[in-house]
């Protein structure tokens, strides 16, 4: 997965423009113009990596070169180097908060998401770990890459991706039927149908008008394990994909897993992830008086 170049520049530039305005006035009134610098950024926790292409991309487009760097994916333990930058010392420190928020944010989704298809693939299940458009605003590219990277599916990017049809188009339709009949009538072959089902015989019904995913929402353990049953009594279970969703966690998954759905998707994978603690720190500093 990667943006045209032009566009995730853009986009990086955009980021640094939010944090940094009209200029960076600590900075500049504390290091001198011509101070050139050598720089580490360090992990500070146990995780897995991402965003080190885009922490390269940044750096470069600013004239920054990037000395040494790991690779993104990889699983490294507190104290990792995993970049090292040299350049002028301004710009190093003008950017540094931006590229650390991106880093720090796409690492933490990377290691949440590696640690969940690490514990359903142990259990001996090979459902997909997915993410959601729970996304921050802005971020999606970044949000699903980190998915990707931890070895998630990303889901959907945007509303054009596929068909996806929940509870409140079922209300305005009044019933899966309805809905499904308008979508079909209007949508391209090519889009795959996806019906959000609250209750068992609204999946069972998406599944005979012909779905191609039925997601299966915030049901007890309980309801998922009946209705997987009944689908596979009717012979329909065979010809849709399932995704499971709502109220699952990493200490549940596995119990959610072992109904063997196709697809386990958590909104909590980008909604609300937690940081990885990452710094820079400066190493080496260089002016022309020096």
């Amino acid at each position: 997965m990667k943006m045209p170049d032009v566009l995730l520049k853009e986009k990086l530039m955009n980021f640094l423009e939010e944090d940094t305005g009209m200029g960076d006035i600590t900075t500049d009134a504390v290091v001198p113009a011509e101070a050139e610098m050598r720089a580490q950024i360090i992990i500070k926790e146990p995780a897995v990596v991402a965003g080190i292409f885009e922490t390269k991309t940044f750096f470069e487009m600013l004239g920054i070169k990037v000395i040494r760097s790991i690779e993104d994916g990889n699983e490294v333990p507190c104290g990792t180097v995993i970049a090292e930058v040299e350049g002028n010392g301004r710009t190093i420190l003008t950017a540094e908060r931006t590229v650390l928020n991106i880093i720090m944010r796409m690492s933490g989704i990377a290691t949440a998401t590696r640690k969940l298809v690490k514990k359903v693939h142990d259990a001996g299940f090979n459902a997909r770990v997915a993410a959601t458009r729970k996304t921050a605003p802005g971020l999606r590219y970044f949000d699903k890459k980190a998915v990707l990277i931890g070895g998630g599916d990303p889901h959907r990017f945007r509303l054009d991706d596929a068909i996806l049809v929940k509870d409140n188009h079922i209300t305005v339709a009044n019933g899966v039927e309805e809905a499904m009949k308008r979508v079909s009538s209007v949508v391209s072959f090519s889009k795959k149908i996806e019906v959000e089902a609250k209750t068992m015989d609204q999946a069972i019904e998406a599944a005979k008008l012909g779905a191609d995913i039925i997601m299966l929402d915030n049901m007890t353990l309980e309801e998922l394990e009946e209705t997987m049953k009944k689908l596979k009594k009717l012979n329909l279970r065979d010809k849709v994909l399932i995704e499971i969703s709502g109220r699952i966690n990493e200490e549940n998954i596995v119990k959610y897993a072992k109904l063997k759905p196709d697809i386990i998707s958590l909104g909590s994978l980008t909604h609300s992830v937690r940081a990885i603690d990452i710094s820079l720190e400066v190493i080496e500093v260089k002016t022309e008086k020096s």
